[in-house]
């Protein structure tokens, strides 16, 4: 019996027709394998993966496959997005048998849960004679299946073992880490590394926060270099915004097609940043639509913001994306479709499959001549609504509190930046108007959702769908995360219910993930006990839960004051110095949490009667160092402690500058706040 249909995750549902008798992760599907003394097959994959889906149709919709399967083994399905936990305990066994990782991951287990084989991707000859060996092992050779298991289990405990080295995350570490991406830098393309390339954005936000501390030229260029690489390039969607999950090559050309919440959100707060700094209008532009993309396709109304859009459509990936010079000429006529392929780069032969291509900004046109730009932006119009016609890709509606949480800091920064580059003299001042009040809007909702549907008894949960929260506790990176999130509300509207919330989260994530030596668990201490408790202190695909609740407790106590926040977060940094000195490419949200403990964070606080569109608060904003707070609002209001007994001098706005609990005089003036900033980061 396949036991799927009543799950809440779109991956498994899209298993609940298999020939399989497919159980979700239980207890009772462990029990059953030991009653009838079977290994269990897991089998981890998401809603969106492409490999995933073939491995799919070729095998567990096979009713060969499935009557091995059924016969032989008891068959569990996970979602590795609605239980992370389970899907670092078993991918660090896979890495651990063949040196690489992935999905769709496949497991085979002792009934006690104990992995003895790993695998990713098996086509259906492989994945057949693989169950046949199975379990011919399982019958004739226990022993050494067994001996087999401990070993990899041993294997998992080293790897996700806490209390090993510490180290102060100081400059000299924080340098050394920009020094090292810098070499491994890809000069040409962008980026760093080979083929498959992903978009690095937690080490370019640590870049940037480096640049703004030390001044250094080569972090800024890279950073500028690798956003314009990615922007210009196939895994930038040109037509309607956002970010697909990787390219398949090193140049940014082929991209595999499925978009990801926690991708976007990194990317629109990477470009928003950059914006800030530099006035760059490609940021401005990249910024605006990706908020838009967040806004328009993943964000569910009265709810928070899907997990991502499906690689595939009806099967065939890139299908709903790529064009033809013939497509292209279809849809916008002869003149302005070779003008169209001239522009994307889409040539005769194609950069994809079937004579096809994806397109790709092949010049300049932030830059150009108002005409281009027009041109450019109608022919995007004129395209974009030929593609809607198309076949569209499936969305994976559940709402990931970890991943909801960094859309909503992106946003609120991004809205923060909108509001200092506002001007009804820009030519689409209009598009970025509507764009900040749909995304304002997306925000708060997804806010509200986190707030009262996902909090339950005062524990936050992982996941829900259809505004239904689903079973599966919050692991470490939503606590951090969304805590982090509320903090970069609460500075936004100055709301002081959000800064409470953060607050419990984050006393909630120090009392039940807190392990030896200022390192965290990934679980909490009263979780699912596994073959292992994961405590992963790298920076991957997302924030590692300890990087993400660093940045929510230095943001934390910036704004409140209270100290003891920021010494667990340094304690918990010292646990992740040793591996930021090795390992740069792994590290990068928590060595941007570092950039912001060295430069103070700076806490500033302006007492203004109208916090919207004081001058002070614009420049404070603009020019505020690595990791700052900046809040606003009337001297003493409720639920603002950087408020408090900040008053008003002599009937004028003040800003009030603080470093490490330290405060200078206040100002009154928008060249002393700026001169101000600009000396504190001379002294960083």
């Amino acid at each position: 019996m396949n036991r799927l249909a009543d799950a809440t995750s779109p991956y498994l549902l899209q298993h609940a027709d298999n020939p399989v008798d497919w159980w979700q992760w239980s207890d009772e599907a462990f029990a059953e394998a030991r009653r009838r003394d079977v290994p269990v097959l897991i089998s981890v994959g998401y809603a969106a993966c492409h490999w995933c889906h073939v491995m799919a149709h070729e095998s567990f919709e096979n009713e060969q496959v499935g009557a091995l399967l059924n016969d032989d083994f008891v068959s569990i399905k996970v979602d590795r997005e609605e239980r992370p936990d389970v899907d670092a305990i078993y991918m660090t066994a896979t890495q651990a048998m063949t040196g690489q990782g992935g999905w769709p991951m496949t497991v085979f287990a002792t009934p006690d849960g104990t992995p003895f084989f790993c695998g990713t991707y098996f086509p259906k000859a492989n994945f057949v004679q693989l169950l046949q060996s199975v379990t011919t092992a399982w019958r004739e050779q226990r022993e050494a299946v067994l001996r087999q298991g401990s070993a990899v289990v041993e294997a998992i405990g080293g790897a996700q073992a806490v209390g090993g080295p510490t180290a102060s995350l100081d400059a000299s570490l924080l340098d050394a880490a920009a020094g090292q991406l810098a070499k491994e830098y890809d000069a040409t393309n962008g980026g760093f590394g080979g083929a498959p390339k992903f978009p690095p954005h937690m080490n370019l936000l640590f870049l940037l926060r480096h640049h703004q501390r030390t001044g250094d030229p080569q972090s800024l260029e890279i950073c500028r270099h690798t956003a314009e690489a990615m922007a210009r390039g196939g895994i930038y969607d040109q037509l309607a915004g956002g970010f697909a999950r990787y390219s398949v090559d090193a140049h940014w050309t082929v991209p595999h097609f499925e978009k990801m919440l926690y991708d976007n959100a990194l990317l629109l707060r990477l470009y928003t940043q950059l914006w800030r700094l530099t006035g760059d209008p490609l940021a401005r532009r990249v910024a605006r639509d990706t908020a838009r993309f967040l806004a328009d396709e993943l964000h569910r109304p009265g709810e928070g913001f899907a997990s991502a859009l499906d690689a595939d459509t009806e099967g065939v990936e890139g299908l709903t994306y790529a064009w033809t010079p013939a497509q292209l000429v279809e849809a916008l006529g002869e003149e302005d479709g070779r003008w169209a392929a001239d522009l994307f780069t889409v040539t005769d032969e194609g950069t994809f499959e079937y004579g096809t291509s994806v397109l790709r900004l092949a010049r300049d046109v932030d830059d150009a001549a108002p005409e281009v730009r027009a041109r450019w932006q109608q022919v995007v119009g004129r395209l974009l609504a030929a593609r809607d016609t198309r076949p569209q890709p499936a969305r994976d509606d559940k709402v990931v509190a970890a991943w909801n949480g960094l859309a909503i800091t992106a946003i609120a920064e991004f809205q923060q930046v909108a509001a200092l580059y506002a001007s009804p003299q820009d030519e689409d001042a209009n598009l970025m108007d509507g764009v900040t009040i749909v995304a304002d809007g997306a925000m708060r909702q997804a806010a509200e959702h986190l707030a009262t549907v996902h909090l339950v008894d005062g524990r936050l949960r992982r996941v829900s769908r259809d505004g239904t929260v689903g079973e599966p506790a919050g692991v470490l990176e939503d606590y951090g995360n969304v805590a982090e999130a509320f903090c970069a509300l609460h500075q936004l509207t100055g709301e002081g219910r959000w800064l409470t919330l953060a607050g419990e989260l984050l006393d909630t994530a120090l009392a039940r993930f807190a392990a030896p030596g200022g390192a965290f668990y990934d679980t909490a201490d009263d979780a699912e006990r596994l073959v292992a408790r994961p405590a992963d202190p790298t920076d991957n695909a997302t924030p590692s839960g300890r990087s993400a609740l660093v940045a929510g407790l230095v943001a934390y106590s910036a704004l409140t004051g209270q100290t003891r926040y920021r010494e667990a977060a340094e304690a918990a940094l010292a646990t992740v110095a040793p591996i930021v000195g090795r390992h740069a490419r792994f590290t990068g949200y928590a060595a941007m949490a570092g950039e912001a403990l060295l430069s103070g964070p700076y806490e500033i606080a302006v007492a203004t009667e109208d916090p919207e569109g004081d001058p002070l608060v614009a420049a404070a904003r603009r020019h505020a160092p690595p990791g700052a707070v900046v809040v606003a609002g009337r001297p003493d209001q409720p639920g603002v402690p950087l408020l408090a007994d900040r008053p008003l001098v002599d009937g004028r706005s003040a800003a009030y500058v603080c470093r490490g609990f330290v405060c200078q005089r206040p100002v009154t003036s928008v060249e002393e706040l700026v001169a101000e900033l600009r000396d504190a980061g001379s002294t960083q």
